[in-house]
């Protein structure tokens, strides 16, 4: 006898990712960030030079506003902030860009020493050697998808660099 419509179990499993963002985006939220895009994804943003340097802290709005904010950014170098200053109307165009709307109309610097997980995030990784390389390509040589095979040999790449080598 099949039931229906009263499953003990639930719904079919839940991605990781999903949970994570329901997870996190209270905590991204009361920084003034709709979700975390502008912080994993601020080297693409910004650009590797400055991502570096600089690190997006919070977006403040308006009361009732998600729109036209002031990005406050922590910069770790003054001669950069100058800069900054006079480049500040292309880093907003792209992030609105990048958001596809105007989420940013100004830009707020204050310098300090960054959180050293920002730092230690654009560190290269290392070169995988000739065994790795073989293992990573025998590992995904099933896979048709183009895009998920790029998207898992980033991912293979990213943990083995990170691996010792000395893995059999």
């Amino acid at each position: 006898m099949v039931l229906k419509g009263n499953n003990k179990r639930g719904s079919a499993p839940k991605t990781l990712a999903s949970q994570v963002g329901k997870l996190i985006k209270p905590i991204f939220g009361e920084r003034g960030f709709t979700d975390s895009a502008i912080v994993n994804d601020w080297q693409e943003i910004a650009g590797e030079y400055l991502a570096k340097h600089c690190a997006p802290e919070k977006i403040h709005y308006s009361h009732g506003k998600k729109s036209k904010g002031t990005l406050h950014l922590r910069i770790d170098n003054g001669g950069l902030a100058i800069q900054l200053q006079h480049l500040e109307a292309v880093l907003i165009e792209r992030i609105n860009a990048y958001f596809g709307f105007g989420a940013v109309e100004s830009i707020r610097i204050t310098q300090g020493p960054l959180p050293k997980t920002t730092e230690n995030k654009f560190s290269s990784p290392r070169l995988l050697s000739k065994i790795e390389e073989r293992r990573l390509f025998n590992c995904l040589r099933d896979i048709n998808d183009d895009d998920l095979h790029h998207a898992l040999e980033r991912l293979g790449r990213a943990i083995m660099s990170k691996t010792s080598k000395e893995l059999p």
